[in-house]
């Protein structure tokens, strides 16, 4: 079997990472499906989507310099109408907001007025005698 660029291809899944899949073929080369060729959506857990073990269709993307297979499943799956993007971080409390406006105001006034106001007003200079 020749896995050149476009091939469709079933392999086995002989580990999963944090960052891909390594999927055995059976002339025995190994390639990778990077996290980003899992899915069309965002992939935030690898193994909520592959198995080891498992026996899994993949397209061959081309070889990288060093001459490894780039892989994925996503190429294979309908594309969504519309690619669901990751949940946006909630608002942080309203004393954070408070404190991080407040320290942008005062960043904002210590670069417009040369530094921060001295108290007592002098301006830091030498004492009268």
């Amino acid at each position: 079997m020749q896995l050149d660029s476009g091939a469709v291809a079933e392999g086995r899944i002989t580990r999963v990472t944090d960052f891909g899949a390594f999927i055995q073929f059976e002339n025995g080369e190994t390639g990778l499906v990077h996290i980003s060729q899992i899915a069309h959506s965002f992939v935030r857990n690898i193994h909520d989507h592959v198995r080891e073990g498992e026996n899994i269709e993949v397209k061959v993307l081309g070889r990288d310099e060093r001459g490894r297979l780039d892989l994925s499943i996503k190429e294979l799956l309908e594309e969504p109408e519309e690619v669901p993007r990751p949940r946006a971080i909630g608002r942080q409390s309203p004393q954070f907001e408070a404190k991080l406006r407040s320290f942008m105001r005062d960043a904002k006034e210590r670069t417009t007025t040369g530094g921060p106001k001295k108290p007592g007003g002098g301006g830091g200079g030498k004492r009268k005698k």
